[in-house]
């Protein structure tokens, strides 16, 4: 590993969640672009899911690819800690994708869970605005700010997914969808509250930020539980011949998949033209959406593999029956951003990896 002195001159990004799905493929993609890394992650996941949610393995990854790559099991709550590590750093870029990230777990775990998300999120806003306001600071959000509010547009049935009725979200949802008067779940609170306050010191203090709200980001470094990582976790018990339990809904409800590659390169995007106090819907879009049904049936033309799964007639609390992204304003502000990994792509790349993991795991 290289002291800060023999990576000085390479620009520095600091990512916070590094060993989890977005930061760990933002940490190598900012790497290959000429970034130092200096990561943060206290493996809190294990504690949010367990052993399976243990994130171990991939701080060997970042350590093997990444020369120059450093590691802080810093915990984002510890405010003092977090101030004296950005004024040492005084990173170029800041990536915040540290989280409680599973809104069915956070029922059980209130404080910890807004103390990671809100009070974390307000540590480092404060830490970079003291140090290095000029730095891009880009917020992993999430769609679950916007609460069960999808829920209330008129939908129609197909075989195997629900769709939207209302020709005004024939692209989605975007932006200006309300956040208030709805359901949310515990997570999605707190991840709103970050969201705002990330919006606020932008537009307060003029510091270049930008929330994602991200539908269903994924990819292969992802650790999938059954509470947090859909598709990931749906792949993971295909390959293992695990049961999947489906809740609610018909099977049917839709989710827009976004390659986490296709994430850190927007990320760059951002970093490299970033604004003031933005925020962006971060998914697949409509062409990358599927429902539970058609992921069984994609995941059984890839592995070969029938789906075992039993349903559960009762869906999530603040669960969305129909999501998928409208792209358009990311799209005109970076009109050079585009999806490059398709739905197949990426149930190919999940696939793959849970594959690889049970072989060296035998």
């Amino acid at each position: 590993m290289l002291a800060l002195a023999e990576v000085a001159e390479k620009p520095t990004v600091l990512v916070t969640g590094s060993c989890g799905l977005i930061g760990s493929q933002v940490a190598m993609y900012f790497a290959s672009e000429g970034y130092a890394v200096w990561g943060i992650d206290s493996n809190h996941r294990a504690e949010f899911f367990g052993p399976e949610g243990d994130t171990s393995w991939m701080l060997e990854h970042l350590r093997q690819h990444i020369p120059d790559y450093r590691h802080d099991a810093l915990d984002i709550r510890n405010r003092e800690c977090l101030l004296a590590r950005m004024k040492e750093l005084r990173p170029r870029v800041i990536v915040h994708a540290a989280a409680q990230p599973s809104h069915d777990r956070a029922a059980s775990i209130p404080f910890l869970d807004f103390e990671v998300n809100a009070l974390g999120t307000l540590h480092l806003l404060e830490a970079a605005r003291r140090f290095c306001p000029e730095s891009p600071f880009i917020f992993m959000s999430t769609n679950k700010v916007y609460g069960d509010r999808p829920n209330s547009i008129p939908l129609r049935e197909l075989e195997t997914r629900w769709e939207y009725r209302d020709p005004a979200c024939a692209h989605g949802i975007a932006e200006d969808f309300s956040v208030d008067q709805s359901t949310h779940s515990l997570l999605g609170a707190s991840k709103l509250a970050a969201d705002v306050m990330v919006q606020e010191y932008g537009r307060y203090f003029n510091m270049p930020t930008c929330c994602l709200r991200g539908g269903c980001l994924t990819g292969p470094n992802h650790s999938g539980v059954e509470l947090h990582g859909f598709l990931s976790y749906l792949l993971k018990c295909n390959v293992e011949e695990r049961e999947y339990r489906v809740y609610g809904y018909k099977g049917k409800q839709v989710r827009d998949n976004i390659h986490a590659a296709d994430v850190a390169r927007f990320i760059l995007h951002f970093a490299r033209a970033p604004r003031v106090a933005e925020v962006y819907n971060l998914g697949g879009g409509k062409s990358n959406s599927c429902s539970i049904l058609e992921a069984f049936q994609m995941a059984e033309a890839i592995t070969g593999k029938k789906m075992k799964w039993r349903y559960v007639e009762e869906n999530r609390i603040g669960d969305h029956i129909c999501y998928y992204s409208d792209l358009r304003k990311m799209q005109a502000h970076y009109p050079a951003w585009i999806i490059t990994k398709p739905l197949d792509a990426i149930f190919r790349d999940i696939a793959n990896s849970w594959t690889e993991r049970l072989v060296s795991n035998v």
